[in-house]
């Protein structure tokens, strides 16, 4: 089985959906300016997680501190993880586009007898939204789990277990987990099969694909480094510079 992640590895080229989300809630609403680099830190969990670990970093803790003169609470964490729903409700049928290339991937690896099982940082109410829209574009999976599903989302590993015992996947070392995020590659981790990361398209590279195709070759090599060095810091098994290459290097895992 090949366990598979969604925005910014399937669809959403640059995962930006939910970044723009988090962005209008904390600095347009809160008054809290974060970064690009703090937003997409956390990116694949579940999304109200995503809220807490944001507010949890020292540098966005102070400044909630600094506008409101008092700590954050869980009940600001849900106030604006209902906020983030809803902004990310009114544009979310906008980002689901397939990446270039998953579609003749992930068909390959089905003439190979593979089942392609998804997990999300989505709930399923926002995959209600998704999954028709890239279903229409070509994009489909053979099963989909959410954290809603199981639980606790990512980085726990019941995503994948859920994937495997309804689709009848016997032993972990049948399945590879593929994804764009830290949280992803901690996903595979803990559920103990081989996590692979994917570099282009990414969260962690955390571009468009015509800014990612403007760049000259050499800065696009830069880039792929220092994505693939902290995929690897992270514990992957393997980063591979676009999905194209999946095909090849689940063959040669089968050759060992």
């Amino acid at each position: 089985m090949y366990n598979y992640g969604l925005a910014g590895i399937a669809i959403d080229y640059g995962c930006f959906a939910p970044l723009h989300a988090f962005l209008k809630v904390f600095s347009d609403e809160k008054k809290i300016n974060i970064t690009y680099r703090q937003d997409r830190e956390r990116m694949g969990l579940l999304k109200i997680d995503h809220i807490k670990s944001i507010l949890s970093m020292p540098e966005v803790n102070d400044k909630f501190h600094e506008v409101y003169n008092r700590n954050w609470s869980m009940e600001d964490v849900h106030k604006m993880y209902q906020s983030f729903e809803k902004h990310l409700f009114t544009s979310l049928s906008d980002f689901t586009t397939p990446i270039p290339k998953v579609i003749e991937t992930l068909n390959s690896l089905r003439n190979e007898g593979i089942l392609i099982g998804s997990t999300t940082g989505y709930t399923q109410a926002l995959m209600d939204i998704v999954r028709p829209e890239a279903e229409k574009k070509g994009y489909y999976v053979d099963h989909l789990v959410t954290p809603n599903d199981v639980p606790a989302g990512r980085p726990a590993p019941y995503m994948i277990y859920k994937n495997m015992i309804d689709l009848a996947i016997p032993s972990v070392e049948q399945v590879v987990k593929v994804g764009d995020t830290i949280a992803d590659i901690q996903e595979g981790i803990n559920a103990k099969v081989k996590s692979v990361g994917i570099i282009v398209g990414s969260n962690e590279m955390g571009l468009t694909e015509l800014e990612y195709n403007q760049l000259p070759d050499s800065e696009k090599e830069i880039l792929k480094n220092k994505v693939r060095e902290r995929m690897l810091n992270a514990g992957a098994d393997a980063v591979l510079d676009n999905i194209t290459e999946l095909p090849s290097y689940i063959d040669s895992i089968n050759q060992l």
